[in-house]
């Protein structure tokens, strides 16, 4: 469930995006100069690739973020991923917005093996 905040956001960007392809549609059947509808097309892409980062920014971003600290103080140090998670958490601020889904993947996949580590070796896990 996306907050109420960020989806009014979307919704007021996608609104004003629909209004943009409308706007080309008319600058279409007008028979409008083909470099002003390319500069239209352009906005209207520019515009839907903010909203969709923004997207990924407030929901991938953030639940990565959350795994992320989930799994650091799941791993008692000597855990099998204990270098990888290292490694994620260093690279965190620089994950471009297009790899956040695999990154998402691969914290999903450690936390598992991690979560299966340490009901197998509770003397290793932390409370």
């Amino acid at each position: 469930m996306l907050p109420g905040d960020l989806t009014g956001d979307l919704i007021k960007r996608l609104n004003f995006i629909k209004g943009q392809i409308e706007a080309i549609t008319r600058m279409l059947d007008e028979g409008k100069d083909p470099d002003q509808i390319s500069i239209q097309f352009k906005a209207a892409d520019q515009a839907l690739q903010k909203a969709h980062f923004l997207l990924l920014d407030e929901v991938f971003r953030k639940s990565l973020a959350l795994k992320l600290v989930k799994v650091m103080n799941a791993c008692p140090g000597n855990c099998p991923d204990a270098e990888k998670i290292e490694l994620l958490k260093q690279q965190f601020p620089l994950i471009e917005d297009n790899a956040l889904t695999q990154k998402m993947k691969e914290i999903n996949e450690i936390g598992d093996r991690l979560a299966k580590y340490n009901e197998e070796n509770p003397e290793n896990s932390q409370k």
